[in-house]
């Protein structure tokens, strides 16, 4: 059969030299990585030959095998799982189809120590390529299950790799590791040691559901005529989550967390639970420490693994735990199931659906017990998950009382300290109302904003939400405990209702000394805004803009337009300062004033400058700055 030699993509010729230059300090990592592919390619074909009973499979005895040859100076991990096709071959190992190499090596630079470096081979889905750490060559020879033909990968991992196709390759997958020579001063171990390979084995993959086997040493002096000796099983096997709690380490859970999330870190939290009665299962849930790179994208898996009386069905199964809590990692090993279930009928099995609900409230509450028990662990964990937690606001109304419960929000009261909507309650002023809020992209422009100004004077408290979801959530979570949430930045803010009769005098005083500018700046802006009126929430400022009480706010508008959702343009509300000398003087020009040209240009400006001190951009951004700078001019 012909060889065809292809290059690789630059991305995964940059990834090659990080491997073959020894970026990592730990090079045990590689066994992990590759047994790790070989135990899925093993779950895969179980489970195509339960879908698939006419495929032309062996499934007798799934194994996978180390053999080591000193005098070669090679390790091969062998296994008869599902195996790949030709084509397969080409994309999944010559082009790293969908490994997110390019942020692999964004993250790799940014990787503070040899730690966080060691671990982001699994994380992206690289872990072939951590071969070519210890290896001059690697080869790779697969043949896809049901498939006659096999295929041979070959490279140096010098920028090229061969293909070509085969006759006579087994099922499965074997990959042949061309070992460079040892050298323990970087951390090269000589892995055609037994020894080592026991070791790594033991700490990395002991758990494996399927048997990781091994020709015991010695074997390939024995004499011609003896019986071969049988070959070692190097790992228990054991289900973590099937033995007491008292039999298995911190160590072994954080093993298997690692194993399932391709993490190098140890969870944050490890979460056990079984059921009993009618339905029994088993979950076995890791709370990671460290948020994954695709948690915010379409196509991020799911890390909880659904088993069948210790039977791999699926890797992530979306039907046990709500989309909010996507960063979950785990298993979950159901007694009652069918082996042949599958995605769409576990949508609509009642047995699922209360396996979700007992797991989601078991989670919630894990992280309440954490908040109240070890406030520094919780923060790290609110500081990377916090986000996507609070999705579950909007989606899950049947756990919105929970979540809120764990939730925490930077405010006024604090400058580093967050604080929950339960302490926030506890300190309101006497006569305060609503709890109040301010969204915007940090908290430093949310601090400076003109709507700040009145509840900063009187020492008010304001949540300050930086997250793009606060929009939504707040909007439909609406009250907490009987108190309203109010954005400082919709509809009317009266901060005086402790002195009404006098304020309403003075309001009402102050709309007559400025109607006829009211009226004639709304019909002036009338293409921009709804109304404009006197404020009460400004005290250094001299205009801002708000949405009224029942408008969406401009990034929520931006946010459902960012999903493809047509939304109608909401006017503003502009509003001025009566109490500065600016509102002040544009309104005694306008009484005196025939002429209002040069007026009409200051009343834009005055909008224009209210648009930019929330954050957002003038309409007309060069009619804007031609204005600006004709007036400034004037004034020199």
């Amino acid at each position: 059969m012909p060889t065809e030699t292809f290059e690789f993509q630059v991305e995964a010729r940059q990834l090659l030299q990080l491997m073959i230059h020894s970026v990592y300090s730990n090079k045990d990592v590689f066994l992990r990585e590759l047994v790790s592919n070989a135990s899925d390619a093993l779950d895969k074909l179980r489970l195509e030959k339960l879908w698939d009973d006419s495929l032309d499979a062996d499934v007798s005895d799934p194994h996978i095998e180390i053999d080591i040859d000193k005098d070669a100076r090679t390790l091969t991990v062998r296994d008869n799982g599902i195996g790949m096709s030709y084509d397969e071959v080409g994309q999944l190992i010559g082009t790293i189809a969908n490994s997110g190499t390019a942020q692999f090596l964004r993250e790799l630079r940014e990787a503070k120590d040899a730690a966080g470096e060691e671990g982001l081979i699994g994380q992206f889905g690289v872990g072939f390529y951590s071969g070519f750490m210890v290896a001059d060559e690697v080869t790779l020879l697969t043949r896809r299950a049901g498939e006659s033909q096999g295929t041979r990968w070959t490279s140096r991992g010098e920028g090229t790799y061969t293909l070509e196709r085969v006759d006579d390759a087994p099922q499965g997958t074997s990959v042949v590791l061309h070992l460079k020579p040892a050298d323990p001063e970087n951390q090269l171990h000589d892995y055609t040691s037994p020894w080592k390979i026991r070791e790594i084995v033991k700490r990395y993959s002991d758990f494996i559901t399927w048997p990781i086997r091994m020709v015991p040493e010695g074997s390939g002096t024995a004499d011609e005529s003896a019986e071969p000796p049988a070959p070692e099983t190097l790992n228990s096997m054991k289900a973590l989550w099937a033995r007491p709690r008292d039999e298995v380490s911190d160590d072994e859970y954080h093993e298997l967390y690692k194993h399932i999330a391709h993490d190098w870190r140890d969870p944050l939290e490890t979460i056990r639970l079984q059921a009993e009665g009618t339905f029994e299962y088993q979950a076995l849930l890791f709370l990671p420490a460290h948020a994954p790179h695709d948690l915010f994208t379409r196509d991020a898996k799911r890390g909880v693994q659904l088993y069948v009386k210790r039977v791999f069905i699926m890797d992530d199964c979306e039907a046990l735990l709500p989309p909010y809590l996507r960063f979950v990692k785990g298993v979950v090993d159901a007694a009652d199931l069918s082996l042949n279930v599958s995605r769409e009928i576990l949508q609509q099995d009642r047995h699922i659906e209360m396996m979700r609900r007992r797991l989601t409230k078991k989670i919630l509450s894990t992280v309440k017990d954490m908040m109240a028990k070890d406030q520094e662990r919780y923060a790290t964990f609110w500081r990377e998950f916090g986000t996507v937690l609070k999705e579950g606001l909007i989606s899950d109304p049947e756990n919105r009382d929970a979540i809120l419960a764990v939730a925490s929000f930077a405010s006024t009261h604090d400058d580093s300290a967050p604080t929950t909507l339960k302490q926030y309650v506890e300190r309101m002023k006497d006569g305060q109302e609503d709890i109040y809020y301010l969204t915007g992209e940090s908290r430093q422009s949310i601090e400076n904003s003109p709507h700040m100004e009145a509840f900063r004077e009187r020492g008010i408290e304001v949540l300050l939400l930086t997250d793009a979801v606060d929009e939504v959530w707040a909007d439909a979570v609406g009250e907490y405990e009987g108190k309203k949430l109010r954005s400082v930045a919709k509809g009317q803010i009266d901060l005086d209702a402790s002195n009404e009769d006098a304020s309403d005098g003075e309001r009402e005083k102050q709309n007559e000394e400025y109607a006829g500018l009211l009226g004639w700046m709304k019909e002036h802006l009338d293409e921009d805004i709804k109304e404009v009126r006197l404020s009460s929430r400004l005290t250094v400022s001299p205009a801002c803009v708000v949405s009224d009480a029942n408008d969406l706010t401009p990034a929520l508008e931006n946010m459902y337009r960012a999903m493809g959702q047509e939304v109608p343009r909401a006017k503003r509300i502009l509003e001025l300062n009566p109490d500065h000398q600016l509102v002040k003087g544009l309104n005694q020009a306008y009484k005196e004033r025939e002429d209002r040209t040069e007026l009409a240009e200051t009343a834009e400006l005055l909008h224009g400058l209210a648009v930019l001190a929330e954050g957002g951009q003038p309409k007309e951004p060069a009619r804007f700055v031609k204005l600006m700078a004709d007036r400034l001019e004037r004034a020199l």
